[in-house]
């Protein structure tokens, strides 16, 4: 335990130590600039820093994400200060902090990650806007006004009526901020807020500039107990709800994105919610802004190397340090600096990222709304209008029915019907409904997950219509019964079907749920059973593959080109097109019991094989041919046991011989393998053999020979479901670049 602990504490002073001082460095400036903002005390930054790192660092749930005054709130804090006063303002801090604690104690951090990120995303780019606008006025020398808009109408008279000294400190600052990313990596360890505003501070003494000096008159030591706040008790708990609302979202949306920044322990949401709404407690009796876990702070805490919350609580330790004992510089920062950083971060909250993001997923237009409201109607209201938008295009989305149909060349009308149906969706599929012309023979497949009560009476009455009018209607539910039960009466489920996974062609039947229609009839020898198997697959090819694929069979119904003679063997396990990814028209495929070719000449004598390697390279002009072979082949067994494993199948015997080549060269060459995996051995050796028996074949050998045929050797381990690429037993010259499609199984 002691060793433990002696590491934990070299671990802290080698990793988060160096990290605490970076955040410390980039936390001071803007807990200045972001009280300026919210028009608090610039001492309530510094003790919301303070209260965010040390509270909410060693309570949260996140390791590594760092807490404190955050820009996405100070428009809700502007707005309190001005309608009740900043001692009442600390009272809703105060107050939010408990609900955030009864949140967090009732497990309801989740929720909040129900919010749609383009509302998030929206609220905090107006928000962005909003401080710019205001700011620039500062830069400019003037004063900001109380909305948005008037700043932007005042705008051109105060770019009018411009102050030289003033202006030109904001501008350095702004210049600062813009260049100091792209220096060196040895400068860039000083943070760019804190490196712009000493340079501002500097050139401002140095050459003695008529710049506003920040009061720091409402020291951190004066501090006096929030009061209630009066007015209408039902705004008062709207705006303690907002603030509680507000900072726990963004906290716990910045939680999520810092957890994809480490790879230490994964956040607790529910105990970060919970030390969140202590930290808000504390900071509202302090005097302090609302705190909340913020992105640029965390982001540098990960970047500069934190590993533990040793480094939020130090970050914390050196703020309050700070504050006692070195305040008296902060005087010395001209306000038009700290208005122009605002300016900054402002622009920086507009993020293009974002926009991309909610693009790829349709929601633009929430992000608009939500911005724009905002800055037109205030916060609370931009949300709300945001989050109403996004919720009317979740029901869109979830209630649209998409209806497709195709007509077959008999005449018969294929209809899929998909999504979910709700009465939402019963005007829609009425008119797509009753364009199908009167006695049209119809397939009508529900590829649904609900149906209510309105769209089963407006399929149910175009149905019954449809056939009083001489037409047929064949339905098929893909999911669910929920016609079915609702034509027979039966009680509806009440919820919508859980997602089911898809039938693959390439899985087994054994493996695949039966389908509702499908027979299963009692069978003697098997055959039956296979015979019932083999006609539902048809049924399902044609309700489901064929037109998909009829295009590429249309083309090459006219003829077939081949690049590849594919021989392998007639094991069921084997599927080419599968363990080669090719489709239709790819490979010309030769399958026996072993995958042998028959040397030329040999007895006894067999044409089928010869037959498809001329017709492949003297007709169909292939560019490869491949022997693919298998683990356990059966054939292969056969050959190694001389023929004793062939039974009383004299058929068998007789092909097997095709395989002493096989055997004998597996003897000398691997004889000394003889005990260990020696089924597995000759099989690969079988490849390398025939291989070689098709160079028997002279235009075979001379289009080897010439460059304009490769042999390529395959081996399918089916344990592992692996294909490797098996060299020849000879060396061919001039061949070409070997196809690597199963490059990646190569030994």
């Amino acid at each position: 335990m002691f060793r433990d602990t002696k590491s934990s504490w070299l671990g802290t002073l080698r990793h988060d130590v160096p990290a605490s001082l970076v955040v410390f460095l980039v936390a001071v400036p803007l807990s200045l600039g972001i009280a300026m903002a919210s028009g608090a005390p610039l001492a309530a930054g510094l003790i919301a820093a303070v209260v965010g790192g040390i509270v909410a660092g060693a309570l949260g749930g996140s390791a590594v994400q760092v807490s404190g005054p955050a820009a996405g709130l100070s428009l809700v804090v502007v707005d309190l200060v001005h309608t009740y006063g900043w001692r009442a303002t600390c009272m809703i801090t105060l107050l939010a902090g408990a609900v955030q604690l009864l949140l967090g104690v009732f497990k309801a951090a989740r929720a909040a990650l129900a919010v749609s990120p383009a509302v998030i995303h929206g609220m905090l780019a107006a928000v962005g806007v909003i401080i710019a606008l205001s700011q620039l006025h500062v830069v400019l020398g003037g004063s900001s006004q109380r909305s948005a808009v008037a700043n932007l109408m005042e705008l051109p008279g105060q770019i009018a009526d411009l102050h030289g000294h003033k202006v030109a400190v904001g501008l350095l600052t702004i210049t600062v901020l813009a260049v100091w990313t792209r220096l060196p990596r040895k400068v860039k360890a000083i943070p760019a807020p804190l490196a712009a505003l000493l340079v501002a501070a500097v050139t401002a003494w140095a050459f003695g500039w008529d710049v506003t000096r920040v009061d720091l008159s409402d020291s951190v030591t004066e501090w006096a107990f929030p009061v209630l706040p009066q007015g209408d008790w039902h705004l008062v708990v709207a705006a303690v709800l907002l603030v509680a609302l507000l900072a726990g979202c963004e906290s716990l949306l910045c939680c999520v994105a810092v957890d994809g920044m480490h790879g230490g322990r994964r956040a607790d949401l529910d105990q970060e919610l919970t030390g969140q709404g202590v930290a808000n407690m504390v900071t509202g009796a302090l005097g302090g802004l609302p705190v909340a876990g913020v992105i640029v702070r965390s982001t540098a805490n990960v970047h500069a190397g934190a590993r533990t919350r040793g480094s939020t609580i130090l970050h914390g330790v050196w703020v309050l340090v700070f504050a006692l004992g070195f305040g008296w510089t902060i005087q010395l920062i001209p306000m038009e600096a700290l208005a122009a950083l605002l300016v900054f971060i402002g622009v920086q909250m507009v993020n293009l990222g974002h926009i991309k993001k909610v693009h790829g997923h349709g929601e633009v237009p929430v992000y608009v709304v939500t911005l724009a409201a905002v800055i037109l109607l205030g916060l609370a209201e931009g949300v709300l209008a945001g989050l109403a938008l996004a919720a009317l295009l979740a029901l869109r989305r979830l209630t649209w029915v998409t209806v497709l149909k195709r007509e077959d060349r008999d005449g018969r009308l294929h209809v899929t019907i998909s999504g979910s149906l709700t009465f939402l969706g019963v005007p829609r599929l009425t008119h797509e409904l009753r364009t199908i012309p009167a006695g049209t023979p119809v397939d009508l497949d529900l590829n649904i997950d609900f149906m209510d009560n309105a769209a089963f009476e407006a399929i149910h009455s175009w149905r019954l219509d449809h056939e009083r009018m001489g037409g047929t209607v064949d339905i098929d539910e893909l999911h669910d019964e929920w016609y079915t039960l609702a034509a027979s009466g039966a009680r509806m489920f009440p919820a919508k079907s859980p997602p089911m996974a898809p039938d693959r062609w390439w899985l087994p039947w054994a493996h695949r749920r039966r389908r509702p229609g499908s027979r299963t009839v009692p069978s003697n020898g098997g055959a039956t059973q296979v015979e019932c198997q083999l006609t539902a697959g048809a049924r399902e090819y044609h309700r489901r593959t064929a037109p998909l694929v009829k295009p590429i069979f249309t083309e090459l119904a006219r003829k077939q080109q081949p690049t590849h003679l594919f021989i392998t063997c007639a094991d069921s396990r084997i599927v080419p097109s599968l363990i080669t990814a090719s489709g239709p028209g790819d490979l010309f495929t030769v399958r026996n019991i072993g995958n042998l070719v028959p040397r030329r000449g040999s007895e006894p004598h067999d044409d089928s094989v010869v037959a498809a390697i001329e017709y492949a390279t003297q007709v169909l002009g292939v560019h490869t041919i491949t022997v693919c072979g298998h683990s356990g082949c059966g054939a292969m067994a056969g050959v190694l046991s001389a023929g004793v494993q062939a039974g009383s199948l004299p058929g068998l015997r007789r092909w097997l011989r095709h395989g002493d080549h096989s055997l004998a060269t597996f003897i000398e060459t691997e004889g000394d393998r003889l005990h260990s995996g020696a089924l597995d051995v000759l099989c690969r050796v079988n490849v390398q053999q025939q291989l070689e028996n098709l160079r028997t074949y002279r235009k075979v050998d001379e289009q080897v020979r010439a460059g304009k045929l490769e042999l390529v050797g395959l081996f399918f381990d089916i344990a592992t479901a692996r294909v490797h690429l098996v060299p020849p037993l000879r060396a061919t010259p001039l061949v070409k670049t070997t196809d690597r499609r199963v490059a990646a199984g190569e030994d």
